[in-house]
């Protein structure tokens, strides 16, 4: 009896308890919300993605929010940021997403709002105090790196027209002991082992840092398909910025979230320099192909000759092999550049030689094939480093640094034109390159490369590119019959030759006019040239035109690298990149800003934030 007794209690005591630990697991005494609530709505995040360490939202706490404005106060003197953001963008985020800040610097944000909550509407207006951290990128381990981004800004002029320009700057650290451990086999070739350190910041007029990507999330030096140089950075129509690194090509908004990040089809490999996004949801990217067999009968893979077509869901729409385009032993550009910045090969050891035709027949019979200047497919023969859509008839254009050539190429695969020194294209081309004419329309007659002009104004003002990067269509002044053309022309090789001193060495932005019926083509405007070599970039750059401002954008991206110094076997200078902005038809800059401690830039472009956030 006492037993049963026992065993009764005991029960009773343990279902008298039970519901305690339940509530001990979940109730009142488990997890607790203590995070600190600074506003009228929720939380803020910092880096809520994880890539963009100067983003942040504030949660909105679980009310509606509508009518979102946000101003970053800017510092005394500097730049304001401010824009509207949609509710859609509101909903993305969780709350209003903050963009701008400054770096190590406790940052005023200003942010009206609507707040629905139960049915009763308030008009809000607060300030939040917010510090971000210092910008942090690994260093390369160099002795002449002295800053990350950069080291200093110096900005020499801005009209009041352009103050509230935002300019994406991407650039490249350089190969270092993390980058560049990986080459392909099986087959060999391609340019897995350039694949260097980069980096991309925003910077406003007062040369103040104010977003960048976080790399260290981005980018595994170990594992060969999350490495490689960024490249290719544009704005899409949606405010996201697109861009590819090594094997992956990715999309990602300025809040740092992902929305996409793709490993490119199998069939190609080495993305570099050009994605660009079309109306159509599609992409065009500059690849090369991972399994080329020659007809010698050797498998390589290609460097920067092939153009690939993906739809908005990463399949393959089209491509363009431009070895079976184009004729990809034409040497002719080729013996006539510095081995010391054949791009990006530079070695300063190499500085003032060129190769000569036989030089170039022995490395086609070698089995050493990479990112090494040469004809042939898996050689460096092309070095496309822009790819562009013209839409007005299905086409594209690309920028063949080793051909000296801006080509257009159509859907069928078939040369439409080529913008280039006639010297060294066979005859199946011989129709197809443009001929120059001044602006009375009479013809200017080069040779050997050489062009009157190109010394001398009275006599045509016209000059081919040479090493040049970025041809891309302006599209709001061109049509099916005219096509106006931005290019960098970086300038080494020009002339078919090397200059008797290096120093004599200089870059231009140059606008040309292209009549595609006469087949003939103009040169309206350039900068650059009176500048001299101060202002030459032998490698890499952009020259592009701005709708938003009627404006021509420079970016003079290794200008300070100057001449070789050839006994020394080294760059005369540290390159320091220069952001220059035009009205269009104007010579003189309306914005100029000089950048030192970068290392070599390589391009850079305006950013919209209204495009990001309120979708204009």
């Amino acid at each position: 009896m006492g037993t049963l007794l026992s065993s009764a209690l005991v029960a009773g005591m343990l279902i008298s308890v039970a519901p305690v630990n339940v509530m001990a697991l979940g109730g009142p005494s488990g997890p607790k919300i203590d995070y600190q609530v600074t506003g009228k709505i929720g939380q803020v995040e910092m880096d809520p993605y994880g890539y963009a360490p100067l983003t942040a939202v504030i949660r909105d706490g679980g009310y509606d929010l509508s009518d979102v404005h946000v101003k970053i106060v800017p510092k005394k003197g500097g730049q304001v940021i401010e824009y509207d953001v949609t509710d859609n963008k509101i909903k993305q985020n969780g709350g209003i997403p903050v963009f701008g800040l400054y770096a190590d610097y406790k940052n005023k944000i200003e942010v009206k709002y609507t707040r629905n909550f139960n049915g009763k509407i308030e008009k809000i207006k607060e300030a939040y105090t917010i510090y971000a951290p210092p910008v942090y990128q690994t260093g390369s381990g160099k002795r002449g790196q002295n800053g990350l981004p950069f080291a200093k800004v110096e900005v020499k002029k801005v009209d009041k027209e352009f103050s509230d320009r935002l300019y994406l700057v991407n650039n490249i650290q350089g190969k270092n002991a993390k980058s560049a451990q990986m080459i392909w086999n099986n087959p060999a070739g391609g340019a897995l082992e350039w694949n260097y350190p980069s980096n991309a910041f925003i910077v406003d007029t007062h040369g103040e840092v104010r977003w960048y990507i976080n790399t260290e999330e981005l980018i595994q030096y170990d594992n060969m398909f999350r490495t490689g140089i960024m490249m290719g950075f544009q704005q899409n129509n949606d405010g996201a910025l697109s861009w590819g690194f090594g094997q992956r090509y990715v999309k990602y908004d300025l809040m740092g979230r992902e929305i996409f990040d793709r490993q490119l089809p199998k069939s190609y490999n080495d993305f570099s320099h050009s994605m660009e996004s079309l109306d159509n949801g599609n992409f065009i990217l500059r690849v090369a192909s991972s399994n080329k067999k020659r007809p010698d009968g050797r498998n390589v893979r290609t460097v920067r000759d092939v153009i690939l077509e993906v739809d908005a869901q990463g399949n393959v729409v089209d491509d363009w092999k431009l070895y079976d385009i184009l004729d990809p032993y034409r040497s002719t550009v080729m013996t006539s550049l510095d081995q010391g910045a054949v791009c990006l090969n530079v070695d300063a050891s190499a500085s003032g030689h060129t190769m000569t035709k036989e030089d170039i027949a022995k490395m086609d019979k070698s089995d050493h094939f990479g990112d090494i200047v040469g004809s042939g497919p898996g050689r460096n023969w092309a070095h496309v480093n822009s790819v562009d859509y013209d839409k007005s008839d299905d086409s594209i254009i690309i920028s063949s640094r080793h051909q000296s050539a801006n080509i257009k190429i159509g859907r069928d695969k078939k040369v439409k034109w080529i913008l280039g020194a006639h010297e060294g294209w066979g005859k199946e081309y011989q129709d197809k390159l443009l001929t120059p004419i001044d602006a009375k329309g009479n013809k200017i007659v080069c040779e050997n490369g050489k062009c009157p002009g190109y010394l001398d104004e009275d006599k045509g003002g016209f000059d081919w590119t040479w090493t040049q990067h970025t041809a891309f269509v302006i599209d709001s002044k061109s049509n099916k019959d005219v096509t106006y053309l931005s290019v960098f022309d970086n300038g080494d090789g020009r002339g078919l030759e090397q200059p008797a001193i290096a120093s004599m060495k200089y870059s231009r932005a140059v606008i040309y006019k292209i009549d595609q019926k006469k087949m003939t083509v103009q040169q309206v405007w350039e900068y650059g040239k009176q500048r001299g070599n101060e202002w030459y970039s032998p490698i890499t750059s952009i020259t592009e035109y701005e709708k938003d401002k009627d404006s021509i954008m420079v970016y003079s991206a290794t200008a300070g690298m100057g001449g070789y110094d050839f006994k020394k076997g080294k760059p005369m200078g540290a390159p320091k990149p220069e952001i220059v902005e035009f009205k269009w038809g104007s010579t003189v800059p309306s914005v100029q800003m000089k950048f030192y401690g970068t290392g070599a830039g390589y391009q850079a472009m305006p950013i919209s934030v209204s495009k990001a956030f309120s979708g204009k």
